[in-house]
């Protein structure tokens, strides 16, 4: 990767997950990364805040430029203005915390957050499939369901920071249940855990029609989306259904973003998507079957896993250069 002329100094990029923490430094004249390390996400935002400082101070070695800006993706609503984590729907202890300020004042460098869903639209937009140009919409189905649309450069973030939230626009009124509390969402249909409990519902009720399914079934407590995946991809018709259905509603909230935006590139990545066969296939069928006819390409992320960080060292290059 390559950028304009820029100072010389570090970017720092954190990426706040449900199941991990990610800090990431990176060159700000060249945007090359120079280290990175994770960890699992601890139980509280005060034990995630600490941990994934000391991620970063431990690769801040002396031999490396000050930190010059900090970029973030949260995985959660955040209001990006202000700086300010609205709350995260799985780690307690982060509702309405000043997160850009609280790391400007730890590691003094400017600060810039976004939700993680856009900090990967922007990452990919810059980075990956976008080119840097034009517009794009990166989706991403894994644990849950985001998006996030980038035009011109600029995340779109909406009056409350909702722009993109596909993951609840709503595909079947009679579906499953959501965790927002509405049935029938995208992500109550397309999301790992989903598949794996509409999976696991099924051979609960008649373990004859897939043995193989039934076995790991019991097991464990619940089929994963990544069990079932496997399971399509080896001829399972439960799981190939399953998976079908899945794809096909991630595909059906696809169509609503090119309607209602018609954005040059619709990137989709996520743990889920890493299952290729039915549920690409029913994803592109959806998407572009539900849609009017559209130059809008529809195509796998570049950064399947890691666009949000991508986004996060963006947000950094932009705290200094912007």
């Amino acid at each position: 990767m390559t950028s304009d002329a820029a100072p010389a100094g570090t970017l720092l990029a954190l990426d706040f997950g449900g199941t991990k923490l990610t800090a990431a430094v990176a060159d700000l004249s060249t945007l090359e990364w120079r280290q990175q390390a994770s960890c699992p996400t601890p139980a509280s935002g005060a034990q995630s805040r600490e941990a994934i400082t000391a991620l970063a101070r431990e690769m801040l070695t002396p031999s490396l430029p000050p930190i010059a800006g900090i970029g973030v993706s949260f995985g959660g609503p955040v209001d990006a203005a202000r700086g300010h984590v609205v709350h995260s729907m799985h780690i307690p202890g982060w509702n309405d915390y000043p997160l850009a300020a609280g790391l400007s004042k730890a590691f003094g460098a400017p600060a810039s957050i976004a939700n993680d869903a856009r900090a990967g639209a922007l990452g990919e937009w810059r980075f990956g499939t976008g080119g840097a140009r034009g517009s794009l919409f990166y989706l991403t189905v894994s644990t849950g369901v985001g998006g996030g649309l980038v035009i011109d450069g600029e995340p779109v973030e909406g009056s409350s920071g909702l722009a993109g939230e596909v993951g609840h626009l709503t595909i079947d009124p009679s579906g499953p249940m959501c965790s927002c509390g509405r049935r029938g969402c995208v992500e109550a249909l397309a999301a790992g855990p989903a598949i794996g409990r509409e999976a696991s519902r099924r051979i609960a009720a008649d373990k004859r029609v897939s043995p193989a399914l039934a076995a790991l079934l019991a097991a464990q407590a619940t089929l994963t989306g990544e069990d079932v995946g496997a399971a399509a991809a080896a001829g399972d018709q439960v799981a190939i259904e399953v998976m079908t259905t899945a794809g096909s509603a991630a595909g059906h909230a696809i169509a609503a973003v090119i309607a209602v935006a018609n954005p040059d590139v619709v990137a989709v990545g996520g743990g889920v998507t890493k299952s290729d066969g039915v549920f690409w296939t029913s994803l592109k069928a959806a998407a572009i079957g539900a849609a009017l006819p559209t130059s809008t390409s529809v195509v796998r992320a570049a950064f399947v896993d890691t666009a949000p960080l991508y986004g996060a060292l963006e947000l950094a290059r932009r705290a200094v250069c912007n």
